[in-house]
């Protein structure tokens, strides 16, 4: 049987106005009368099959509600919410945080739905314009013109803001996927791999506990800050070669993590040298904490190795090149790393081409080597010929 007339919605046009309206009934047969917003009339059935369509699948407040939305509003429980720990890295939500003040003065009275991809362009470009500003004992004083990498990150969290938002039904569609940004962007992440002759130069030039979290990283993977340096030493099992990580940044990263020989020779030699305390990197300043960085041994040592410098993040990506580059399945490196995106690959893969150009370069110099060496052979060939007649 065809649908009762009561339950599909009309579009009309109220006298006096070129503007359409709609008229339709949510799940619980109340009417609801609302303006279009358009004098298109296939726009505006547009919206009715929209209105109509998140009545059935039982969105149609969620939607509403999105479109009373501000930003502001919306920054603040995405805050709360999706930014803070355990969702979130303390240092991820305070980056958060810092952009957000700035995306709030540009967008905070502004409703979601009305925020487009001209506006965010817009604020793009004249964000890139605006100078650094410090306060000093006289007053305010301006410094050069705001990196773009900074503005950059205020870029992504808009994106990942409004992501959730659309995830949420709150947005149709994000803003951002029509926005590119207006200038090529330098210091983005560009991940290094490191060659074995590479680490061992590092090693060589650093100190005993950063020669063991080199080999540690490179060996499982394991994140720097967030599951290395917080480790205790009951978390490690050299009997059945794994260490158990409690707390990540990801709820995949929760797991128990295989050790290769490399691995618990590095281990091994950390428990050695970490004292009697329960952390095996314990802290130098706080006798009761661990270790929390290693910016400056790190840029020290890489200074000291003639090394260009490059993230001691990067460690982890070596981790997943030298596998994928092993043979093993997209798959499985992603369980490895404890992620939960695949897309994460696109940047390994980069790397990948790296490693075939380095091997290749390598065949060449071979090859520039064998060739005098061979041309001599072949021009002695004749004479021993000779000689032996």
């Amino acid at each position: 049987m065809p649908r009762a007339r009561k339950y599909d919605g009309v579009v009309y046009r109220r006298a006096g106005t070129e503007i359409w309206w709609i008229r339709y009934r949510d799940r619980k047969g109340i009417a609801r009368r609302e303006s279009s917003q358009t004098a298109d009339w296939q726009e505006a059935n547009r919206r009715l099959r929209e209105r109509l369509q998140a009545r059935d699948d039982n969105l149609l407040e969620v939607v509403r509600k999105g479109e009373t939305l501000a930003f502001g509003q919306w920054a603040d429980f995405f805050l709360e919410n999706y930014s803070k720990p355990p969702v979130r890295a303390e240092k991820t939500h305070e980056a958060n945080e810092r952009c957000t003040k700035h995306l709030k003065a540009a967008f905070g009275a502004a409703r979601l739905v009305d925020i487009t991809a001209d506006s965010i362009d817009l604020y793009l470009r004249e964000r890139l314009r605006e100078r650094v500003r410090i306060k000093a004992k006289l007053g305010y004083k301006q410094l050069g013109a705001i990196k773009s990498t900074t503005i950059h990150q205020e870029f992504r969290v808009l994106r990942r803001m409004l992501n959730v938002a659309v995830w949420k039904r709150l947005l149709g569609a994000n803003p951002c996927s029509g926005v590119e940004f207006p200038v090529a962007v330098k210091g983005l992440f560009r991940p290094h791999y490191v060659i074995w002759s590479e680490q061992q130069r590092i090693e060589s030039h650093g100190p005993q506990y950063l020669r063991n979290v080199i080999r540690i990283i490179t060996e499982t993977g394991l994140r720097i800050y967030k599951e290395l340096t917080p480790i205790r030493k009951d978390q490690v099992d050299l009997q059945n070669a794994v260490v158990w990580i409690p707390d990540s940044k990801t709820p995949n990263g929760i797991a128990e993590v295989p050790l290769t020989s490399l691995a618990i020779e590095a281990f091994k030699s950390q428990m050695a040298i970490s004292g009697e305390g329960s952390f095996l990197f314990p802290s130098d300043r706080i006798p009761s904490g661990h270790q929390t960085t290693f910016k400056t041994v790190w840029r020290q040592t890489l200074r000291r190795a003639r090394v260009p410098y490059f993230r001691i993040y990067d460690l982890r990506s070596t981790y997943a090149t030298r596998l994928s580059a092993g043979g093993v399945a997209d798959e499985w490196v992603t369980q490895m790393l404890r992620q939960g995106d695949a897309q994460v690959f696109k940047k390994y893969s980069q790397m990948k081409l790296q490693m075939k150009r380095e091997a290749l370069e390598k065949l060449n110099r071979r090859a520039n080597e064998i060739a005098p060496v061979a041309a001599d052979v072949l021009l002695t060939a004749p004479m021993c010929t000779v000689a032996l007649q």
